[in-house]
């Protein structure tokens, strides 16, 4: 077992190196325009879960996993022979929701600022009893 700041380093690695084999020599269509987000690296090395998202959005989701899925045996060796471990973890997708999270949210603060802003001139009355 390693500890969580080496689990940390080699996921940062893996990001940089998965992402530079999408940039220069994955060339299924499918997988144009993914972005790498973030490597997570169990303590184990056992497995190794990698963050995507692409252009399109959610749109593109199910249809990027399957050619992540189809392309996870070249990923996994080109990965091995660029980071150098006894053991090379297991490659797992997962898509990752937070730039659509962040958009939503982002759309829900200018919904309520527009409602405190039209309901500043408004004055409210409470009977007296």
């Amino acid at each position: 077992m390693v500890s969580e700041a080496r689990a940390r380093r080699i996921g940062y690695r893996i990001q940089q190196e998965i992402s530079e084999l999408f940039h220069r020599e994955v060339t299924d269509p499918h997988l144009s325009m993914l972005t790498v987000t973030a490597v997570e690296v169990d303590r184990e090395l056992a497995y190794a879960t990698i963050y995507v998202t692409a252009t399109g959005g959610e749109e593109r989701r199910e249809e990027v996993l399957r050619a992540l899925k189809r392309a996870q045996g070249f990923l996994r060796r080109e990965l091995a022979s660029r980071v150098r471990l006894r053991s090379f973890p297991q490659l797992r997708f997962r898509w990752d929701f937070s730039q659509e999270r962040g958009a939503r949210i982002d759309e829900l603060l200018d919904m309520l600022s527009a409602e405190k802003s039209n309901g500043e001139g408004e004055t409210s009355e409470t009977p007296d009893s």
